[in-house]
């Protein structure tokens, strides 16, 4: 499993955690983790897309 879908994993098991959680405090913290992994989710997706163009731009260079 990549970290990516590590991330959304544990986001999307804190956001069912907080949809069944009574206490109000307690559901928005889980509602926090889950934000927070999203957003790691989305910055290893970002890393990712940033490292193939950097692969493809070098490349390019040792051709020209």
């Amino acid at each position: 499993m990549s970290m990516r879908d590590n991330y959304r994993t544990r986001a999307a098991e804190f956001h069912a955690r907080a949809q069944m959680e009574s206490d109000e405090m307690t559901r928005r913290q889980y509602e926090s983790l889950a934000k927070q992994y999203s957003r790691l989710a989305e910055r290893v997706d970002h890393a990712a897309a940033d490292s193939d163009l950097r692969a493809i731009a070098a490349q390019n260079f040792k051709f020209k």
